[in-house]
């Protein structure tokens, strides 16, 4: 089934490809569901710039594999298009002078991963004005956008919530003691979907012993939080992690090694499979993590970002309408998949995400002869 949904994914993303060659003119007449796509005088042939801001480096995939990605797709729709690139250091009003920056130096569209997707509006709103449409990336920025794509973010809390929950029955009643909830920025809106997906899972089946807002997503905060929460409940109290993403997964890791946690330690979740978590769940230390196929989740920004500029219509598939409090946006979400230790193989190694000798470094070649990677 992963390998059906990756196939489904890459078909979708190579769909894009036809952008420029099924399109028929370079007028906007087609219906956008809803969102608000301006821009559509720029061509293929002979190039136009092209704006990329992300939200930060704190989580390893926007450095690693978002942005050369994107870059990659851009060159091969747009060969004359010059890409204009900054990394907001998840400081929002950074992002809107890095924004700015790049509307002065005339970019004709943006790919927006926004830090505060309520103070985005303002990035938005400032390029309508100057006629430049904006793909909303990853997490949904408020204003008139013309086009997002993400993951189905509320799935992804599912997902998380429901590996946690199934791991906690294997070892016995799951209210027989607490978890803790390490949940994502308060500013950013894909945090609040994950944490209402596990919320929807966990509620009345788990002992939420505490729960913390991360800010920034920042791993030695998460790392602080789980402190706090050994103090409070007790180590032996603390039957299990929710934590959103791999960055506060390794700092609560962290807090428990420090706080006297011996192996096996409680299932802990994460999000993004990062190396280092795939890494951690090998040698035991973390439960599972949430990969998110990010090569065609880059690749379709970078067409939609192609098709706003030049006026045609984003002809991938799947998509669907998401409201975003200003318009209806045509959107793609696509599908997160599971990852525990006995699905590395046919998952992340399968789609070339990383190579076994990455994962299996010195430190972990024991673990990985014992888990059947190699």
């Amino acid at each position: 089934m992963m390998r059906g949904q990756w196939r489904r994914l890459v078909a979708a993303s190579g769909l894009a490809l036809v952008l420029a060659a099924t399109a028929c003119s370079n007028s906007n007449d087609n219906n956008n569901g809803g969102s608000s796509t301006t821009g559509g005088g720029e061509s293929t042939e002979n190039g136009f710039k092209v704006g990329i801001l992300l939200p930060e480096s704190k989580t390893t995939r926007y450095e690693t594999f978002d942005k050369p990605y994107m870059e990659a797709k851009i060159k091969e729709l747009c060969p004359k298009c010059e890409i204009l690139y900054q990394n907001a250091d998840q400081d929002s009003s950074k992002q809107q002078s890095q924004a700015e920056a790049m509307l002065t130096q005339g970019a004709k569209v943006l790919i927006l991963d926004p830090v505060d997707a309520s103070a985005a509006a303002t990035v938005v709103n400032s390029a309508k004005g100057q006629n430049v449409p904006v793909v909303s990336y990853d997490r949904l920025a408020k204003g008139p956008i013309a086009y997002y794509v993400s993951f189905d973010n509320k799935k992804v809390g599912q997902f998380q919530g429901q590996a946690l929950l199934d791991a906690l029955k294997a070892g016995g009643d799951p209210k027989r003691a607490d978890i803790v909830m390490i949940n994502g920025s308060p500013t950013d809106p894909n945090a609040a979907d994950f944490k209402a997906g596990a919320h929807s899972v966990l509620d009345g089946q788990v002992t939420i012993g505490k729960e913390f807002d991360t800010p920034d997503w920042s791993p030695d905060k998460a790392q602080q939080e789980m402190e706090q929460a050994i103090t409070a409940l007790g180590k032996d109290k603390i039957i299990g992690v929710y934590a959103a993403n791999d960055g506060t997964a390794g700092g609560a890791i962290a807090a428990m090694k420090g706080g006297g946690f011996t192996s096996p330690f409680p299932p802990v979740t994460g999000q993004d499979a990062e190396l280092a978590a795939i890494q951690r769940i090998v040698a035991g230390e973390q439960y599972m993590t949430i990969y998110k196929a990010i090569k065609p989740e880059a690749e379709i920004a970078a067409s939609m970002a192609i098709a706003a500029a030049t006026g045609q219509a984003y002809s991938g598939e799947p998509t669907t309408t998401v409201n975003n409090g200003t318009v209806d946006v045509t959107s793609v979400l696509l599908t997160p998949v599971v990852v525990k230790k006995d699905t590395i193989m046919d998952t992340v190694v399968k789609d070339g995400f990383y190579k076994v000798d990455q994962i299996c470094t010195s430190q972990f070649a024991a673990a990985c002869q014992a888990a059947g990677i190699k």
